[in-house]
């Protein structure tokens, strides 16, 4: 007599809960898999939405990848999308739902469950956030209800509170529908987390491109006068018809705490490289996990979608009965400011001085092209190594092309835990189209072994 199959359920329906489902329906195509989503979409393109957004003749469906109907029909999974998970209960394996649709509660139990249900947008505590016109960008809902206001009002200006990568890729999109883009940052700089070097250039290109920057403004209030949206700040007000909050997000976790799942230092839920919780049978993927950092070697919450796809996959895997490891992260990621691309992977000097660690960092700044070819841009790298060891920690780096595959060179060397003397070795390629004889990337680490070999003061 075959074993009764398992049913695994899957709380959050994006990156990480969908790709925990498939791999579970792939390993075990006996297993039920059920999704449960509060929300109308599964399974879209979240980084995406500011260039969407930005296309107005886009409609926002282009972001989904794979819809509920699909997931049923060709893959086996029961996505259930407006169902909200009330409570976990770990001793009992079962989960209390809210049809949000049809209305009514009911328990569901699991032999396996997976917590996808990864972050949500801060919101500041200020008035005047609820007002119409207001909007922070997190999930497709917020993105159509964005795309909705820009069709219906006549913007002329808008105000963005942070000046982070949604922020400033807000910033890039509203520009290019002609809007006067301002934009507030409680930190004493843009980019905050990035080398002075870095900064200083997008900064310069913010002005370039018009838009107008206050760094060490808090938001005070935000107000209606007629059809105008009023934003003070310590710094003044901001007059505009189109206001956006993007100032962060947090690991969506109230379920595990409340179901006395741990939670690591981070806040985030705290995980194995197996995905497993400390309740057993549960395990957890994406935003609102952990993931280990292999440079700081311990836990750290840096929420991408490249990684909730990854743990997803592993927790997936595990909860139909397999044994998966997830190898960790080392903090890559990259985004466009205009016509310059910005990436950074491993460690910045906070994240260096929070660790304890001594560093030096190195800026250079060299040619993306060989000089006898035209189209040559400009690129800064900034890295850090430890000292005592010469080991890259992390880099840094902004310019007009191939910035972001750049910096997948160094994030290859965090993995190998590569010296600075190592990097500048590497036999990359050249080509006038491509790199000058020197490639930034070895200029950038020649520039940090000098650094290195200098005495200390």
């Amino acid at each position: 007599m075959s074993a009764a199959a398992l049913r695994i359920v899957v709380i959050g329906g994006v990156a990480a809960g969908m790709s925990a489902a498939s791999q579970a329906r792939r390993r075990d195509p006996r297993c039920e898999v059920v999704v449960l989503d509060r929300g109308p979409d599964i399974s879209y393109s979240a980084c995406g939405m500011p260039y969407n957004i930005g296309d107005l003749a886009r409609g926002v469906d282009d972001l989904v990848i794979l819809n509920a109907e699909t997931a049923r029909s060709e893959r086996g999974i029961d996505v259930r999308t407006r169902h909200a998970v009330l409570s976990i209960d770990v001793a009992r394996r079962a989960v209390q739902v809210a049809d949000l649709e049809a209305g009514g509660e009911y328990t569901l139990g699991w032999d396996a469950l997976v917590i996808a249900s990864g972050a949500t947008a801060i919101r500041p505590p200020v008035p005047g956030l609820d007002l119409p016109g207001v909007f922070v960008l997190r999930d497709l809902t917020d993105a159509r209800h964005i795309k909705r206001h820009l069709a219906d009002v006549k913007v002329s200006t808008a105000a963005i509170v942070g000046a982070g990568y949604i922020g400033i890729e807000m910033a890039d999109a509203l520009h290019g529908l002609g809007v006067a883009v301002s934009m507030l940052e409680k930190a004493d700089q843009v980019l905050p987390g990035f080398a002075p070097a870095i900064v200083e250039v997008a900064e310069r290109e913010l002005e370039r491109q018009g838009v107008r920057v206050q760094t060490g403004a808090s938001l005070q209030s935000v107000q209606r006068e007629g059809a105008d949206l009023l934003v003070y700040s310590d710094c003044g007000v901001i007059r505009a018809q189109l206001v956006i909050v993007a100032v962060g997000a947090r690991p969506e976790v109230a379920l595990a705490r409340q179901a006395g799942i741990a939670l690591g230092a981070s806040g985030a839920i705290a995980v194995d490289s197996a995905m497993r919780t400390s309740a057993p049978g549960v395990f957890a993927a994406g935003d609102c996990a952990e993931a280990h950092h292999l440079v700081l070697d311990r836990p750290s919450w840096i929420p991408l979608g490249t990684t909730a796809n990854k743990q997803g996959k592993v927790a997936g895997a595990n909860a139909a009965g397999a044994d998966e490891h997830f190898g960790g992260i080392v903090g890559s990621a990259g985004f466009k400011c205009f016509d310059l691309e910005v990436a950074r992977t491993g460690l910045g000097a906070a994240e260096i001085a929070q660790a304890g660690l001594a560093a030096v960092a190195a800026v250079s700044t060299h040619h993306t092209r060989a000089g006898s070819y035209p189209g040559d841009k400009p690129i800064t790298t900034v890295v850090y190594a430890e000292r005592a060891s010469g080991r890259l920690l992390g880099a840094q780096m902004i310019g007009g092309e191939a910035v972001a595959k750049r910096i997948d060179v160094f994030a290859t060397a965090l993995h190998a835990r590569m010296t600075l003397g190592q990097v500048e070795a590497l036999d990359l390629t050249y080509a006038p189209p491509f790199a000058p004889v020197y490639d930034p990337i070895l200029i950038a680490a020649g520039v940090g072994v000098k650094a290195l070999a200098k005495p200390r003061r």
